[in-house]
């Protein structure tokens, strides 16, 4: 699963709410960038470093390099600086990093980003992240960044998740029930379908995975995990299928506008005892009887 995961270069946004925390998930993730021999950047803004630190080894927190907003989002704690950078100016010291080799870039949280950013702001931001760069000596080598971005969705509106999943090329979304964690994984390939597949885990103390079943995986020209599928055909008062004795019934009934020629000779026709019908008609004073000027009485 990790490996599906962090196969893809781009933004990966990791879904979480308050029933299923994502930052362990997140903490998995960066653990299996830094067993694969990346440098990782870790933008915490929630917890402390000590806390996103605690669980590691010691050669896993060696890879990563902590840019702290926690303790001081704003960085007044440099009284030289002008005009303080801020979140947005880390994330833009981010852009313009020299780190030989690939780079994994943790978001913890892009929540907490756009509660001090605009939204546009920061997803212009993100995609200046996930740019390709070339490596410093190599003008050859072309290098993406992976940047993994947690979100609590259940704190914003459409508006803010849908921008940021344009952004994504791959999406996490925790679920679950009784108790067991399950990860809807959204993977949008270039110049390929969309596949959308689901996994049941468990995290362990080391933030290893694992993993207990794999749903079958699927693609989907546009697919969207958060759209509940709904039978249009339930809840009717009719029903919309036929047996086969009640389509039987339907092709062996006769309608009443259809007209068979035995139902024709019985209308024109008269039976035995049956009495035809006559019009009398007696004209009045103001009745035109001139058959050459039919319209003289309409004073034309």
């Amino acid at each position: 699963m990790l490996d599906s995961l962090l196969a893809l270069g781009g933004l990966v946004l990791v879904r979480d709410s308050v029933e299923w925390e994502g930052r362990s998930l997140l903490k998995a993730l960066i653990k299996k960038s830094a067993l694969r021999g990346e440098q990782i950047h870790v933008l915490g803004c929630e917890v402390s470093e000590e806390e996103f630190r605690e669980g590691f080894g010691s050669d896993i927190n060696s890879r990563l390099v902590y840019h702290d907003l926690f303790k001081d989002p704003l960085n007044w704690s440099k009284p030289g600086e002008a005009v303080p950078e801020g979140p947005l100016g880390t994330l833009r010291a981010m852009c313009r990093r020299t780190d030989p080799g690939p780079v994994t870039i943790a978001l913890d949280s892009l929540s907490w980003l756009l509660l001090h950013l605009p939204c546009v702001t920061l997803c212009q931001t993100l995609h200046a992240l996930s740019q390709p760069r070339v490596s410093p000596g190599a003008d050859s080598v072309v290098e993406q960044a992976r940047v993994l971005g947690l979100i609590h969705e259940d704190l914003h509106g459409p508006g803010p998740t849908g921008a940021l999943s344009t952004l994504a090329h791959t999406e996490v979304t925790l679920s679950g029930k009784m108790g067991q964690t399950s990860a809807s994984i959204l993977c949008r390939r270039p110049h390929q379908r969309a596949t959308y597949q689901t996994w049941w885990f468990s995290i362990l103390p080391d933030f290893s995975l694992d993993l207990r079943e794999r749903l079958p995986l699927h693609s989907e020209l546009h697919p969207d995990p958060h759209t509940t599928q709904v039978d249009p055909t339930t809840h009717l008062t009719f029903n919309l299928h036929l047996s086969k004795k009640e389509r039987e019934a339907r092709d062996s009934l006769t309608l009443p506008f259809q007209f068979s020629s035995e139902k024709q000779q019985a209308l024109l026709r008269p039976g035995p005892g049956q009495t035809t019908s006559h019009i009398f008609y007696e004209p009045d004073a103001f009745d035109d009887v001139d058959q050459e000027d039919p319209d003289d009485d309409l004073d034309v």
